[in-house]
């Protein structure tokens, strides 16, 4: 076994052990456990959870773990038992070397809560090495001048056990000439020092040959043996001398091969042979021999090997001058590795959670340890984490780390963090190590559903078809999964009166509002209503928006005439002097539409009239006025017909017939002519005249006798009774756009002429017809009044 190994062992095992004993104060009390070492593999070390004062399914539920601080699973526990077995054979000497006490220290770590435990397992040497020499011939010249009693000091055996079982004693095999001392160094080694008992003689014996036997203390007690080879030297009586009898030199571990350490020297007074020197290594353990070589001429010292400083820091070398006469003398060099920082720091993960909830409070997410093999400052440590990151590293104790959320996290805000643990040593230069950690939010409902509005309006036009798709209304939810799920209700009515239900329906899935039946712009306008959204989540979330259908009118409804009523029971007849001027008035035609907007803008046009060029209408008041000034040869009876029409897309028209009745006064009193004959009557026309002709000369006489009468009362009544003050004629009031106000009075007699019935105007006395127009435009609401007046002598 490589005594390098050993030693390095041995070294961290006290490091670990010192570490331990600094943190007594972090925990309970360590436990102590003993084993021997190469026990089989599954020996009972002890029952872990009776130690700790646990059930074993406590240990089951908390997760119990055993780790060593050399990161090697020695050890097992039965998490159904609590019983700690041995997980491999132990050999003490490849864990501790030549260091006593074995301990290998461990640690039990609890979660939920999180408790560590220190323990440590003692491991007990038992004698399964031999001692060993390193030469198997040992080469001593000595001069036969030496007195009795000079000592020489012997190359030591080496035993990898320790305490009883460690190399105790020597003895050498039986001769007249020596005899062996056993010296103790004061590191507690034993050397073998060979006692010249009786004087040399080279004449009588030049060469003797001795056994060297090593024991140990075990039982039974192991051997081990070397020859030794006396030659008998003649006299030389002047050792060497060392410059000095201790050097020292410091070597970086980073060294490359084949560098010079130092030189060693020494100086012989005598002559010739016995003044020549070499150099050679003294008592030097495998390790030293691997490492290090001298030049037996110059005593240079070159590196063979690398240096380690975590394995060996200091070497101490004996080093021999031997003269040509056999004369010897030793010195120590003692090598001390300088350490640099080539080992970046170790992280090793004891435990990790990779998902949390995002409402959780302080949540553990990863238990860690760290180490630096290094020393001094190459051997400290920083650990952290990023700074953006809403995480703590928490020490425990030496070495430990807890990574801690600082706060409940939001996984609207980020769903995923990468979280690197960084580990920075203090060395020159300094070494990183990184370890990455992906944790993932889990969701809960913690949003409600947003409406990308507060309120939407939507426009439907009337006379819609039933489930005509009339908009959408779309609310996100910022959580995901079903806590993200939107579900789409209508809400009732604050208007109790509104029935909702009949008029629109929404899909729950994907919020498309439907009209349920065709709409009327004239019973209906708008109506306003709430949606509510609600998430799948447990418990459900939910928020609301106000949604106002418009309904937009469509050209449905033909205007509709108000004035003059067109009925066949009162029909309307105009009376227009004969002597009006052009522009004269002699009418409004007054409609409305149900409709609104441009579909209510109303137009009028003449459509018909008897004798055309006579009479005209305004387009946008529906007034009918003269064309031209009237003649005794224009027809006394007219016949126009009015289209009103509306302004939509198509256009909705209606028409209104009129009579005018041309007059010349109003001498006699006026009695309402008959409704106008209808077109298909105007054939018959001939034979009424014909009739009227025959009664008027079968009765012409008596006629004439009549009609000098009335013109003689007629003529006295006028001067008598002219009205001293206004007629109080009844109004005829027309609401229309525009404003009118016109009044005429007539003094008319009744007059009969051959052959004709008319009437004649004889002298206008005051207004006896008013139309006033009052309003707004043709949509709005219009009261309507008319009536005649006259005055008859």
């Amino acid at each position: 076994m490589e005594t390098r190994k050993v030693l390095a062992l041995r070294k961290r095992q006290v490091l670990i052990l010192f570490i331990l004993l600094g943190l007594s104060r972090a925990g309970p009390q360590s436990g102590r456990y003993s084993v021997a070492e190469e026990a089989e593999i599954g020996s009972f070390v002890t029952n872990l959870a009776r130690d700790l004062g646990l059930g074993a399914e406590e240990l089951s539920s908390r997760e119990a773990r055993v780790m060593s601080d050399d990161n090697k699973k020695h050890l097992h526990l039965n998490l159904l038992t609590g019983d700690l077995l041995l997980n491999e054979k132990l050999d003490r000497e490849e864990l501790c070397g030549f260091f006593e006490p074995c301990v290998v220290h461990f640690q039990v770590l609890l979660k939920n809560p999180l408790q560590f435990f220190r323990a440590e397992l003692h491991i007990k040497d038992i004698n399964d090495h031999s001692p060993t020499f390193l030469d198997k011939e040992i080469l001593l010249k000595i001069s036969e001048s030496t007195t009795v009693g000079t000592s020489f000091l012997m190359e030591s055996a080496q035993d990898l056990d320790v305490g009883s079982n460690s190399l105790q004693n020597y003895t050498i095999s039986s001769n007249t000439h020596f005899y062996i001392k056993i010296r103790e160094s004061s590191d507690g080694k034993i050397y073998p020092e060979l006692v010249l008992d009786k004087a040399l003689d080279h004449e009588e014996e030049p060469e003797l040959r001795l056994t060297l036997t090593a024991l140990d203390g075990g039982s039974p007690p192991r051997s081990g043996t070397t020859l030794v080879l006396i030659k008998v030297l003649d006299i030389n009586d002047n050792a060497p001398e060392f410059a000095q009898s201790l050097y020292e030199v410091q070597v970086l571990e980073d060294t490359p091969l084949g560098s010079w350490v130092i030189t060693i020297s020494a100086n012989d007074l005598d002559a010739g042979n016995y003044g020549k020197i070499s150099y050679s290594f003294f008592h030097a353990s495998e390790d030293i021999r691997k490492t290090f070589e001298i030049n037996p001429i110059s005593g240079d010292v070159h590196l063979k090997s690398h240096l380690d400083f975590e394995v060996i820091q200091t070497y101490t070398i004996n080093i021999q001058a031997t003269d040509g006469g056999g004369l010897s003398e030793k010195c120590t060099l003692l090598v001390k590795v300088i350490d640099i920082n080539d080992n970046p720091p170790e992280v090793t993960m004891s435990s990790i959670t990779n998902r949390i909830p995002e409402n959780a409070p302080e949540t553990l997410v990863a238990v860690f340890s760290v180490r630096d093999q290094d020393s001094g400052d190459n051997g400290r440590m920083v650990c952290s984490i990023q700074d953006d990151l809403p995480f703590f590293l928490k020490p425990t104790f030496k070495n430990f780390f807890t990574l801690v959320t600082e706060k409940a996290l939001d996984r609207e805000m980020r769903a995923e963090y990468n979280i690197t643990i960084s580990v920075t040593d203090l060395g020159t230069p300094r070494l990183k190590t990184e370890y990455n950690i992906t944790l993932l939010v889990s969701d809960v409902n913690d949003n409600a559903p947003n409406f990308t509005q507060t309120s939407y309006t939507l426009f439907v036009r009337e006379n819609n078809s039933p489930a005509l798709h009339i908009g959408s209304v779309s609310a996100t939810d910022r959580d995901s999964g079903t806590n993200a799920q939107v579900t789409y209700t209508l809400l009732p009515p604050q208007d109790a009166h509104l029935p909702l239900a009949s008029l629109v329906s929404i899909n729950a899935d994907n919020g498309h509002l439907f009209a349920l039946r065709a709409l009327d712009y004239e019973a209906l306008q708008a109506f306003e209503f709430r949606v509510g959204a609600a998430d799948a989540g447990s418990p459900a979330l939910s928020s609301e928006a106000l949604v106002r259908v418009v309904v937009v009118d469509d050209n449905d409804n033909s205007p509709f005439v108000l004035y003059p009523l067109q009925n066949g029971s009162a029909p309307c007849t105009e009376l227009v002097p004969r002597a009006a001027e052009a522009g004269y008035l002699v009418t409004k035609v007054v409609a409305v539409d149900g409709d609104s907007g441009q579909n209510a803008w109303l137009s009028y046009q003449l459509l018909k009239a008897t004798e055309l060029g006579l009479f005209g209408v305004w387009a946008h008041n529906g007034e009918v006025r003269t064309a031209r000034l009237l003649s005794d040869r224009d027809a006394p009876k007219h016949r126009l017909v009015v289209l009103v029409k509306d302004n939509g897309e198509p256009p909705l028209s209606a028409s209104v017939t009129l009579h005018v009745l041309l007059v010349d006064g109003f001498s006699q009193p006026y009695l309402p002519l008959p409704e106008a004959a209808p077109d298909e009557a105007q054939a018959d026309s001939l034979t009424v005249y014909l009739v009227i002709a025959l009664a008027s000369v079968s009765s012409l006489f008596l006629f004439s006798v009549l009609l000098f009468i009335a013109v003689r009362l007629c003529g006295r009544r006028r001067a008598a009774s002219v009205p001293e003050g206004h007629f109080l004629g009844h109004l005829v009031d027309v609401s229309g756009t525009g404003t009118l106000s016109q009044s005429y009075q007539y003094e008319v007699c009744l007059m009969a002429d051959s052959g004709s019935n008319e009437f004649k105007f004889l002298k206008p006395i005051f207004p006896d017809f008013s139309v006033q127009d009052t309003g707004r435009n043709m949509g709005e609401n219009t009261n309507f009044r008319n009536s005649f007046g006259f005055n008859i002598k």
